[in-house]
């Protein structure tokens, strides 16, 4: 794909040794156990959601144990997302000697905050391998013999480039101002694979997930395709992919069948009669809950993290994705998203309109207007607080 050889405006790709696709279940939290187990001086875990169920409790005790061995731990939790998280299990953290946050309380002695949340998971030990994805540590990602788990994706990075990550999770942790990932490691190596952190924080002026995005499909000549667990495009992407598909490039997105918000299902919902007006293939994953944020764009770029493809993470919450410029890799992953699109209820068009009378229009359009005054309320302090940074103080 040509046009993404070309420099952007954005920093550079960086090398990485190693670069491995990871599914949720039994894949993921194996990898995050042995990065625990064998860390040997610092760890740092930065997630949304960390609950008390059977899997938070095997992460903990494994946390325990690398702190006795002398491992430097640091755990930054939204407080939103794992308001759940006991007090006594803090405590006990504490005590071993491990350094626990939670990120943006509600209420501070300096800010408000509402919609501005932590929303990336990232692990990151000893400066040299890093989990980072949209997978949040509970039974739901994980499964059991019973229950497939929250279909979703990370990429484990091995290399160099780990260091600019953990110096970011040290600043983020510590509440420094934080420079772009990688300035430490910008020249590519031959033979390793591109890869770029990419960041979203708007409050901070950072939409690089965002431009990633907006670029590979501008430039896609063949195939996109997208993973949206929690898919509300805007109108800067709406227009990208109807483009797309208007010159040729075949789309293909895969949703949730089955969400554990159901508002949002709907406002998604609202947008099916547009995008098949299009030419723009829809795939329901209708056996697990879709929690899955990622796209690959002609077999040679791949994104996956926790950015949404929606109004709050684009201008809200703090994202992080990991882009990988790598047939192989690409590769890998469209057969795995091919597969899971043969499992998946295809949305005919002619089918769906001839079901979807008035009144599913009127909800679906009400819930769509709803989010959107929600994402509005949400973002508020976001707006607030980049008015006040980059206007009062000027």
């Amino acid at each position: 794909m040509q046009g993404l050889k070309k420099t952007t405006k954005y920093r550079p790709y960086q090398s990485a040794e190693h670069v491995q696709l990871v599914y949720s279940g039994k894949d993921y939290f194996q990898r995050l156990e042995k990065i625990i187990s064998s860390a040997r001086y610092e760890l740092h875990i930065q997630t949304y959601i960390f609950d008390n169920d059977e899997t938070g409790k095997s992460i903990v005790e494994l946390l325990k144990q690398a702190a006795a061995r002398g491992v430097q731990i640091f755990i930054l939790l939204d407080s939103f997302g794992a308001s759940s998280f006991p007090k006594k299990i803090s405590r006990e953290l504490s005590e071993a000697n491990i350094h626990l946050r939670f990120f943006a309380p509600f209420f501070s002695t300096n800010s408000f905050y509402l919609g501005r949340r932590l929303h990336h998971k990232i692990i990151v030990a000893d400066k040299r391998v890093a989990l980072i994805g949209g997978i949040n540590i509970a039974d739901k990602y994980k499964g059991n013999d019973h229950e497939l788990p929250w279909l979703d994706y990370a990429v484990e990075v091995r290399g160099s480039i780990c260091s600019g990550i953990q110096e970011f999770c040290f600043n983020i942790f510590h509440k420094r101002s934080y420079r772009k990932i990688g300035d430490l490691n910008t020249r590519m190596q031959t033979g390793n694979i591109p890869v770029r952190i990419a960041l979203n924080d708007w409050v901070n002026n950072k939409n690089e997930i965002s431009k990633g995005y907006l670029h590979a499909i501008r430039n896609a000549k063949k195939e996109v395709i997208i993973v949206g667990g929690y898919f509300i495009p805007g109108r800067r992407l709406r227009k990208e992919l109807t483009a797309a598909s208007k010159r040729g490039v075949k789309v293909k997105i895969i949703l949730a069948g089955i969400s554990d918000v159901a508002l949002v299902a709907r406002a998604t919902r609202f947008f099916y009669s547009f995008l098949l007006r299009n030419n723009i293939e829809l795939h329901e994953w209708r056996h697990s809950v879709l929690h899955g944020k990622a796209a690959v764009v002609d077999n040679e770029w791949s994104t996956i993290g926790s950015f949404n493809l929606n109004h709050l993470s684009a201008y809200a919450s703090i994202e992080m994705n990991v882009e990988v410029r790598s047939e192989k890799f690409a590769n890998v992953f469209s057969n795995h998203l091919y597969h899971i699109m043969s499992r998946c209820r295809v949305i005919n068009r002619v089918k769906y309109e001839s079901k979807n009378k008035w009144f599913n229009k009127l909800v679906n359009w009400t819930a769509f207007r709803l989010i959107r005054v929600f994402s509005f309320i949400l973002t508020i302090s976001s707006y607030h607080r980049l008015f006040r940074r980059y206007f009062l103080n000027a």
